[in-house]
This record gives C-alpha cells, sequence and structure tokens, in this order.
C-alpha cells in the first residue's frame, strides 16, 4: 500500500497503523467542518462517531452525534430561515447556485480527499463525483425559472374565468444520503430542494459525512442563509424518525429494507417522499455486439466504485454465439483491473477498496455462499488485506443458480454472474425476473433492434451500449426506479418540481357557474349540455 507523508491530520487506528492522509486535510479542517453538525446543543450528548480512514483503518476524528432533540432543532432553525428564503426571488436563488458552481470546481482535489477518506474509491471516481452536485447547479440555473414559472390556464369557461399553476416550495426537506456517493448524492439531491425555495435538513452515514459537511460549507460560502441549511448525524434508526417527523417532504437514496420503513412514516404523516432504492440489475449482449465495446463498458458498469453503486451490473446474459470469447475477455480484464488495486490519494490505482469492514465482509458471504452451493470462481473472490483493510478483488462466478444469495439479493460489490442464453426473450425474461427496477443494459450494434429490446426490460433506467452512465448523466431526464427500486426521480423537471407544492389558483371574473337563482332545473340542464357541445365542437375546451 502507498503511503503518503504529510504535514496533515495526524492519526493512528486502534491497532496503531498511521494514517496517510493528504496535506490539505488537517485536524483543523476536520474541526471545522465537525462543528457544523447540530448536536449536543439539545438534551442528551451521545458519544461521538470514530470515523476511519478506509484505506488504513485509522482514525482520523471524532463525529458528533445528534439527538433527537437536536434533530428537531435543526428542522426548527431550517424552518425558520426557509420563510425569508422562499420569498426570494428564484433569480436571486440562482445567484447564490452560480457562486457554488465555481467554488465546488475551485475545491475539487479537497472534496475527492474528504470522499475518499471516508468510503476509499478510486481518485479518479471521487473527482467524477465531485463534479456531479455541478452537473445539477449548471442544468437548474438554465432551467429552474422556467419550471417554477406560474403558469396561466384556461377555467372552465373563457375569458370568464382563468386557472394558474403555482408550485410553492414544501418547507423543509429531508435529505438522508448513503454512504457509496455520499458528497454526490447529499449535495445534488439538497440543490434543487433549496432552488424550489426549501430549507433542508441532511443526514449523511456516519462513514462519510465529512465530504457533506464540506459541500454544506461551501453553499454557505456561497451566500446561501447559514440556517437554511442544517446537517443532522446519528444513526438511522436514533434520529431517522424525528427528522421525517419534522420534515414536509423526505428524499432517501439506500437499501430497498430501510425505503420502505422511511415510506411506512412518511405515510402517516401525509407527507411526500422519493426513494432510490436497491437494484440487481442485468445487462444482456446480443449476438452482434461488438466485444471491443463491450468489455471495457462492462467492466466499468460492474466494478466502477469497486460495484459500490445502485445502478451497477450484476447479472450479464450474453448469447451463446459469442458467449465463450465474452466470458475468457472479461475474465482477464477483471483480473487485469484487480491488479491495479491500491490504497492512494494519487490517480494511479484503477479499483478501490469498499466502504468498511463489515461490508466487505458482507461481500465476501455472497461469494462463499454461492461457492458452497456449486457456483465457479472465474477471477477474484478474495479480500486483499495486504492492500487495505476492506479490499476485494474484482470477481466474476458463474454457475449461480436460484437458491445462491447472490442470485437474487443485491450484493452491491465488485461481483458479477456471467449467463448464457441462445432465446432473447428468455434473456429479456431472465432480466426481469426481479422484485428490483433500477437499471438495465443492452448491447447491439443494430440500434433499433436494442432499443426495441430495452422497451420490454422492466427498470426505471435503460441503457443502450452503456452500462448506467448514459442515462444518469442525462439531468434533463427524470431518473428513478420501478418496482421495488424505488417512487419517484431525481433530475429533470420532475427533480425540482417534486419538491413543491401545487397549487391551482382559480379567478372567477363574472359568477355563471353556480344554479342561478329562479331558473327551472330542466332548463339550467339543457343550457349546460349547450355550453358543453359547443365547447367541444368549437374546441374551446
Amino acid at each position: 500500500m502507498e503511503t503518503t507523508t504529510h504535514s496533515g491530520a495526524e492519526a493512528t487506528s486502534h491497532s496503531g497503523a498511521a494514517s496517510t492522509l493528504p496535506p490539505r486535510i488537517t485536524k483543523t479542517l476536520i474541526d471545522r467542518l465537525t462543528g457544523l453538525i447540530t448536536a449536543g446543543a439539545a438534551g442528551e450528548k451521545r458519544e461521538p462517531y470514530d470515523m476511519i480512514e478506509v484505506y488504513t483503518g485509522a482514525v482520523v476524528g471524532e463525529l458528533p452525534q445528534s439527538s433527537p432533540e437536536d434533530v428537531a432543532a435543526a428542522a426548527d432553525k431550517a424552518r425558520a430561515a426557509q420563510r425569508e428564503w422562499a420569498n426570494w426571488p428564484v433569480k436571486r436563488r440562482l445567484q447564490v447556485f452560480e457562486k457554488a458552481h465555481e467554488l465546488i470546481l475551485s475545491e475539487l482535489d479537497t472534496i475527492a480527499d474528504l470522499i475518499q477518506i471516508g468510503c476509499g474509491k478510486t481518485r479518479r471516481m471521487a473527482i467524477e463525483e465531485s463534479c456531479d452536485p455541478v452537473m445539477v447547479i449548471s442544468h437548474y440555473l438554465k432551467h429552474a425559472e422556467r419550471i417554477l414559472k406560474p403558469i396561466r390556464r384556461g377555467g372552465a369557461m373563457p375569458i370568464i374565468s382563468t386557472s394558474t399553476e403555482q408550485h410553492r416550495p414544501k418547507g423543509v426537506v429531508a435529505v438522508i444520503a448513503p454512504w457509496n456517493f455520499p458528497f454526490a448524492i447529499s449535495i445534488s439531491d439538497s440543490i434543487p430542494a433549496l432552488i424550489a425555495g426549501n430549507g433542508v435538513v441532511i443526514k449523511p452515514d456516519n462513514k462519510t459525512a465529512l465530504c457533506t459537511l464540506y459541500g454544506v460549507e461551501l453553499l454557505r460560502k456561497a451566500g446561501l442563509p447559514r440556517d437554511l441549511i442544517q446537517v443532522v448525524c446519528g444513526t438511522g434508526p436514533d434520529v431517522g424518525p424525528t427528522l421525517i417527523d419534522h420534515s414536509d417532504f423526505v428524499m432517501f437514496t439506500g437499501s430497498t429494507a430501510t425505503g420502505r420503513t422511511i415510506g411506512e412514516r412518511a405515510g402517516r404523516n401525509l407527507i411526500s417522499c422519493s426513494l432510490e432504492l436497491g437494484g440487481k440489475n442485468p445487462m444482456i449482449v446480443l449476438e452482434d455486439a461488438n466485444l471491443d465495446e463491450v468489455i471495457p463498458g462492462a467492466i466499468f458498469a460492474v466494478y466502477g466504485n469497486s460495484g459500490q453503486a445502485c445502478m451497477h451490473i450484476e447479472r450479464i446474459y450474453v448469447h451463446d454465439r459469442i458467449h465463450d470469447e465474452f466470458v475468457r475477455r472479461f475474465v482477464a480484464a477483471a483480473a487485469e483491473l484487480g491488479s491495479k488495486a491500491g490504497a492512494s490519494y494519487t490517480a494511479d490505482p484503477e479499483f478501490g477498496s469498499l466502504v468498511s469492514v463489515d461490508h466487505m465482509r458482507r461481500v465476501a458471504a455472497h461469494v462463499d455462499d454461492a461457492v458452497a452451493k456449486g457456483a465457479t470462481v472465474l477471477t477474484g473472490g478474495k479480500a486483499r488485506p495486504d492492500i487495505g483493510p476492506a479490499f476485494y478483488e474484482p470477481t466474476v462466478l458463474t454457475g449461480v443458480t436460484p437458491e445462491m444469495e447472490h442470485a437474487t439479493v443485491e450484493t452491491f460489490g465488485p461481483v458479477v454472474t456471467v449467463y448464457r442464453y441462445t432465446d432473447e426473450n428468455e434473456a429479456v425474461r431472465q432480466a426481469n425476473a426481479t422484485t428490483y427496477g433500477l437499471n438495465a443494459s443492452v448491447w447491439s450494434t443494430d440500434l433499433a433492434r436494442a432499443e426495441k429490446l430495452a422497451d420490454r426490460l422492466e427498470a426505471g433506467n435503460v441503457n443502450v451500449n452503456d452500462g448506467f452512465v448514459a442515462t444518469y448523466s442525462a439531468k434533463m431526464t427524470p431518473s428513478g426506479g420501478v418496482k421495488q427500486s424505488g417512487v419517484g426521480t431525481r433530475h429533470g423537471d420532475a427533480g425540482l418540481l417534486k419538491y413543491t407544492d401545487t397549487v391551482n389558483v382559480g379567478v372567477q371574473k363574472k359568477q355563471v357557474l353556480s344554479a342561478r337563482a329562479g331558473m327551472p332545473f330542466e332548463k339550467q340542464l339543457k343550457s349546460t349540455l349547450l355550453t358543453l357541445r359547443l365547447s367541444r365542437r368549437l374546441r374551446i375546451r
């Protein structure tokens, strides 16, 4: 493992291993960021959480933990600030994000450092993640005024009445973010909520909170009112219920099991939620696919972020005609990728760590279960403690059958199963044979054929000749899951409007819709029918 000497924050693990933090990451910076958390101000003070540098297992600082009373206080602050923020014209709100756009770009290296500390991904992936909020900002800077602008429509009676569609902020939005893309998701989900006029309370995962806190600091530096965006930290069961109870909308990214719990509580409170949940995402490779393009595309789709992406591919169905050649080349490419693993803040490693030792053991358990029940490991299948405590090799399996855990349960790691098929209809049937429906991928040189097949796949995102980037990076188009992969979407017009209440303001210039006094019912009915028929004939409504 590469080590780096530095003048930054010094830390050791419980076993005595020294951290390798970059010079930019100092104790002063860590203390400043953790000071942004609402914790210890109200109610019982909680024991802090030891933040770990994944590459070494070294403790790099203590993360304050919020009590339920702290969460309520944070929501109250955000709500008070939101009342003024909602009165700002949209154009004025957007000026804050013009500044935030440049601030984030100027601080990409520090953001990437903080991402890597918590989740151990490669430098290249951390930089790409850092750019996601910038892309979201850029999209809404261009489109938010149009999306949020009131729309005047015709009323029930032409000229005499009008109806205006308004989009008003909901109030306080809870953003519950995961550890796999901690900066991108926490900040990118908060941006449209804020642009829409809401206050935000973010609950990041404890393991990866530092990068989220830095993002909040940058937003405040850009001119966002300080109290408008709050951060609370703690375990989901400890602070989640209070956060939902004090919010007007919940944005959650994580497991289907947790999403179901959040949805139930939101439903009891009669508030809306948007949930991006798990996936068991399939890829279908047709017999005419160009393997020179498929292999590198599939390698990234499976092993990007060490397989810790909701939309990454865990099942590959390859036509019998090219199956053997695909497997030979794919296994060789996976093994080569594994040889380029490393624990470093430089751009040299091409494959990074899993987020924690506990998660690595979960991934390993899926592989071990499959092997015990008859599956074959073509490459990988082992932990790599010689590189870092949570590293696990890129793994390719065959012979996976339905009784194996990896066959149906989201593994969320660098593990994929390759299946052979001969009939395209059977490949589609197997791809859809899951309770999930987040992402799917089709590869072919015949685009018309591939798009026709894509129409048959049950997923909220379907990529042709790509793994998942083509859909997720398209910020103009809503992205979400179907079946048990989620409710609601992010991105596009819908990704902004979901943070608003739609209000219908009707104006009646002269009252003609109510029953006219003294008019016999039969005469009123005749008049109504005549009006409806004329309106249709003249295409008035």
